[in-house]
């Protein structure tokens, strides 16, 4: 499915600020040797994310929003527990708060056109729509493991399956955007170097640890 440059572009943006989380969270974590989770992180993946539900919309690519609504709340939650909401306005919480619900009112006012448009259209076949739903879910599903693992730690963390689900979700997303044209999807998965490293500093920070007791 081809698109307008500008509607690219607009995904393009979006993940810019997707690699801008992963360069933040790399450097802070190459510098301090162990996995970090910064808040600069959370709110770079909230911004990517409310730029990427307007680019799946407009791309009426449903594996794009469904990926979006497993992340989005879960970004919310950590800027919170990084005690950011105390510096915004309540209005804007209460905006971010509805704005996937907007999307998807857009989305299903008109349900016949919703499936022609984002079910049925010849540019996407329901194996691919299938597939590129997996590989967001894998991808996104992360977050889910994220926000399990740091409620039960009381702190905002990204533990190892994080990157492991991370890794396995990414390959997905750029065999889908291959088949289906979007180097926007494609291009936004670079994160994975930094997912793999991520793994490497977490076994190369438990083997000091290890050391460390003995």
């Amino acid at each position: 499915m081809d698109s307008p440059l500008w509607i690219y572009l607009l995904g393009l943006s979006a993940q810019l600020f997707y690699v801008g989380r992963v360069l933040v969270q790399w450097y802070l974590s190459e510098k301090n040797r162990r996995v970090e989770s910064p808040a600069l992180f959370w709110v770079f993946s909230i911004a990517g994310s409310i730029i990427l539900f307007c680019y799946g919309y407009l791309r009426h690519d449903l594996s794009i929003i469904i990926g979006e609504c497993l992340s989005y709340y879960i970004y919310m939650w950590n800027i919170g527990a990084k005690g950011l909401y105390r510096k915004l306005p309540r209005l804007s919480v209460w905006v971010l708060g509805i704005f996937p619900l907007v999307v998807l009112a857009l989305m299903f006012k008109d349900i016949p056109q919703f499936s022609s448009v984002f079910l049925t259209g010849e540019n996407m076949p329901a194996a691919l729509l299938v597939f590129g739903t997996l590989g967001q879910f894998t991808y996104k599903m992360r977050f889910v493991y994220q926000i399990i693992y740091s409620t039960r730690h009381g702190e905002s963390v990204l533990p190892l399956g994080y990157w492991i689900l991370a890794v396995a979700g990414s390959l997905m997303i750029i065999i889908y955007g291959l088949i289906r044209h979007d180097w926007v999807l494609v291009a936004g998965q670079v994160g994975i170097v930094a997912s793999v490293r991520n793994i490497m500093i977490y076994f190369a920070s438990k083997k000091r640890e290890d050391e460390g007791t003995l």
